[in-house]
Order: C-alpha cells, then structure tokens, then sequence
C-alpha cells in the first residue's frame, strides 16, 4: 500500500477511494470525506479522523492504536477484527456497525452512539462507555472486564456469555437486554434499570444490586 504517513488530508474528499493496506500513520483527515472507501488492513496509528465522515466504510483489520476517531461518522461501517485500543471515539456515530473481534481494549467511547452494532467476541477491557447507547447491540460473548458503563443505554442489547466482571453499570439501562449466561461477578449494578432483563445462568456474585445491596 502507499506510504502517506503524516499527510495533511484535512477536509479531503476520499469516498470510495481503495487506501487498502496503505500507511497513514499520523496522518491528518480531520473532517475528511471517507464513505465507502475500503480502508481494510490500513495502518493508521495515532491519526486524526476527529469529525470523519466513514460511514460503510471498509475498515477490516485496520491498526488504529491511538486515533482520534470523536464525533466521526462510522454508521455501518466494517472495523471487524479492527484494532483501536485506546483509541477516542467518544459521541463519535456506530450505529449498525460490524465490530465483530474488534479490540477496543482501553478505547473511549462517552456518549457514543452504538445503536444496532455488532460488537459480538469484541475486546472492551477497561472501555470507557459512559452515557454511551447500545440498544439494540449484540454483543455476545464481548468481553468487558472494568467497562465502565455508567449511566449506558443497553435496551434489547444481547448481552448473552459476556464478561461484565468488575464492570461499571451504575445507573444502566438494561430493560429488556438478554444477559444469560453473563459473568457480572463483583459489578456495579445500583439503580440500573433491569425490567424484563433476561438473566438465566448469570453469575452475580458480590454484584452490586440495583438497590444498593451486595449478593452473596
């Protein structure tokens, strides 16, 4: 792929352009026009994709350690098996995006819209989900070892055989969302919401009820 690291692409309108396994390591793409283009296996460390316009964009695989990805458009886009730990995505737009294996170890996602995405066998470790909404997302299997869910919309999320252990979801809305199978041993669950919650098979001990109260 071409060599572009540290370009200024500011502004630049790239849709549909094929940067497949290019090298934009720190590049600048602020705002940069970017629906539809296949960005799969491209490396893009520490770039600035602040306010991007990805949307069903082809992310595959791509490295994005440390990118600053907030408030950027990624509505169904594909960054399955994608790599962003301890990337900034906060308020950035996922909805009905394919995460799929997708690490996000570390990542920030505050007041990101997840609506609709699949985030099933995804690497959340430590993810900062605050206020983020994830109705309607599947997340099966994810691992989400000391997320810190505060205050998260999860409505019908599919959370079945997810590790939510240590895990933050005070103040979480879980009506309706699917939790068989779940490890939420030592959570944090005061005053979330958890109507119709499906929890058969979930590990819940130490958890933090949602009145305030510790389970055996």
């Amino acid at each position: 792929g071409a060599d572009l690291s540290g370009v200024d692409l500011n502004q630049a309108n790239l849709s549909n352009a094929d940067l497949s396994s290019a090298n934009l390591l720190a590049a600048y793409l602020s705002g940069a026009t970017l629906c539809y283009a296949n960005l799969s296996d491209v490396r893009l460390n520490r770039a600035d994709l602040s306010s991007a316009d990805l949307s069903e964009a082809n992310l595959q695989s791509a490295i994005l350690l440390g990118v600053d990805l907030s408030s950027a458009n990624l509505s169904s886009a594909n960054l399955s098996q994608a790599e962003l730990s301890r990337s900034e995505l906060s308020r950035a737009d996922l909805k009905q995006a394919n995460l799929t294996s997708a690490n996000l170890n570390n990542a920030r996602l505050l007041n990101a819209n997840l609506s609709g995405a699949n985030l099933s066998d995804a690497n959340l470790t430590s993810a900062r989900l605050n206020r983020a909404d994830l109705s309607d997302a599947n997340l099966s299997s994810a691992n989400l070892t000391q997320a810190n869910l505060l205050g998260a919309k999860l409505l019908r999320a599919n959370l079945s055989s997810v590790n939510l252990s240590n895990a933050n979801l005070s103040g979480a809305d879980l009506q309706q969302a699917v939790l068989d199978g779940a490890n939420l041993s030592d959570a944090n669950l005061q005053d979330a919401h958890l109507e119709e919650t499906i929890l058969e098979g979930a590990d819940l001990s130490r958890a933090i009820l949602p009145d305030g109260t510790v389970q055996e």
